[in-house]
């Protein structure tokens, strides 16, 4: 009897343990709302790069007062007008594969470009996955960026304004992807180009000033290294 029981509590331990720890990982999250971050610097999680030409871009964390969470955003301040130039802000120590990305960004200025974009599935400044919303424009596009090229794999035509706060998020699922713009589902696509781990950031285009906050990540079972 005494042994019946102790094989008994062992299962009811290794199942509770199971379903906790297999709650966690598909609930895992991480968010990024620049609070801890000095005003006035880069902030020190990311890495910056830049796809095409032109300048790098200038990442710095701003005080901004109706920020989405706290009194504080990361700004792409650089207005360098060259058109096929991407600056990117990179997450350094965290990649995924399956996962939900979502961020808040403002559309500050920009004659050529006012774009607000997500990057995803990472490996370097000149292969990855990009969405990208565009208040010029008035869309939201899908892109992969394959040795410094961009092509575009689908697009939606809608409201898209400066000024404002909006979201802009991704669910990557294998080959597919959706992608949502102020909570509604815009894009639906499948595309196998980059089928790995990657890592995951922000970026803007051409001379955007663009203002990020409430980045975050949510990564599905077995979706992270």
């Amino acid at each position: 009897m005494k042994f019946s029981r102790v094989i008994l509590f062992v299962g009811v331990s290794l199942l509770a343990w199971t379903i906790i720890h297999t709650a966690q990982i598909e609930a895992a999250s991480w968010k990024w709302d620049f609070e801890t971050d000095s005003v006035g610097q880069a902030p020190s999680s990311f890495g910056f790069a830049r796809t095409g030409s032109g300048r790098m871009g200038r990442w710095i964390v701003q005080a901004e007062k109706g920020a989405p969470s706290g009194a504080r955003v990361l700004g792409q301040l650089d207005a360098d007008p060259t058109n096929y130039r991407f600056p990117i802000a990179i997450l350094n120590e965290t990649s995924a594969r399956n996962f939900r990305l979502a961020v808040r960004c403002k559309p500050i200025s920009g004659k050529v470009d006012q774009a607000c974009g997500l990057v995803f599935r990472y490996l370097d400044e000149n292969n990855y996955y990009l969405t990208r919303a565009n208040a010029l424009e008035d869309n939201v596009r899908f892109y992969h960026v394959i040795a410094g090229k961009r092509s575009e794999l689908a697009s939606w035509s809608g409201r898209a304004t400066s000024g404002g706060w909006h979201e802009l998020n991704v669910n990557a699922k294998g080959d597919l992807f959706e992608i949502s713009w102020d909570g509604k589902k815009v894009i639906e696509a499948r595309d196998q180009t980059f089928s790995k781990t990657g890592k995951i950031g922000l970026c803007t285009k051409a001379d955007s000033v663009t203002y990020f906050d409430d980045l975050t990540l949510e990564v599905k079972q077995g979706g992270r290294s």
